[in-house]
């Protein structure tokens, strides 16, 4: 299921969701062009994700202030294709735009820095023996997307559907389609628990917990108060 947009509509203008897919995509087109102009590049790019890049094993190793933990911020500006990019950004801008006009612009970078950094510290903890490089703002993204499930209750996001040869839009309640993401996230993750992967599942997962209890926990006292809530 494609998400392609939601039903709600934002009262200002979201300058910094934009501002992050343009970062993101900036990054992304300038490393990639770079690698490609040089003899290697599969060795070029492997250079910048090993040293850009979140690895569960430096992290551990590294000092408490050292230069490994910048790498909790660099790892979210990094993607590994074309398809990484758009699909993160696609569901940036269907997602984070209305949590960045329901707590602000910068409340809304200072959540998302957050929860991508929590995601972070979730994949850590699951793979910390991994040497290989996380990387993506999936993390962040993901705690978008726990936010805006309490939030937005009554959104609905038009999703683009492939049922073998059959493909249709339809319009389904946001929490549902949240949940459904979430739980898929959940079973990949287990199921694969320990095995390396190219999908950072518990990133995933750390994420949207993360960006749930942060909308229970300061979502309800910051914003508009005309939006609705789930309350547990």
């Amino acid at each position: 299921m494609l998400p392609l947009r939601d039903t709600e509509e934002i009262e200002t203008f979201p300058f910094i969701t934009i501002s992050l897919i343009v970062i993101n995509s900036f990054i992304f087109a300038y490393v990639y062009f770079t690698a490609i102009s040089t003899p290697n590049p599969d060795q070029y790019l492997a250079s910048i994700y090993l040293k850009y890049g979140l690895v569960p094993t430096r992290v551990l190793s590294s000092h408490p202030f050292g230069l490994g933990y910048l790498t909790f911020i660099t790892s979210i500006f990094l993607h590994g294709s074309w398809s990484h990019l758009i699909f993160n950004m696609l569901f940036l801008w269907i997602f984070g735009n209305n949590v960045e006009d329901y707590l602000g612009h910068f409340h809304f970078l200072i959540f998302y820095l957050l929860s991508g950094i929590f995601a972070s510290l979730i994949q850590i903890l699951t793979m910390g023996k991994s040497s290989v490089p996380v990387i993506g703002a999936s993390g962040a993204i993901a705690g978008t997307m726990g936010a805006y499930f309490l939030l937005f209750p009554r959104s609905r996001i038009r999703t683009l559907v492939f049922i073998f040869f059959f493909i249709t839009i339809i319009e389904i309640p946001a929490p549902v389609y949240l949940l459904i993401w979430f739980l898929s996230q959940l079973f990949e993750g287990l199921s694969n628990f320990g095995v390396a992967s190219d999908i950072a599942f518990f990133a995933h997962i750390g994420g949207f917990i993360f960006g749930l209890f942060y909308a229970l926990l300061i979502g309800k006292h910051a914003g508009r108060k005309r939006r609705y809530l789930y309350y547990i």
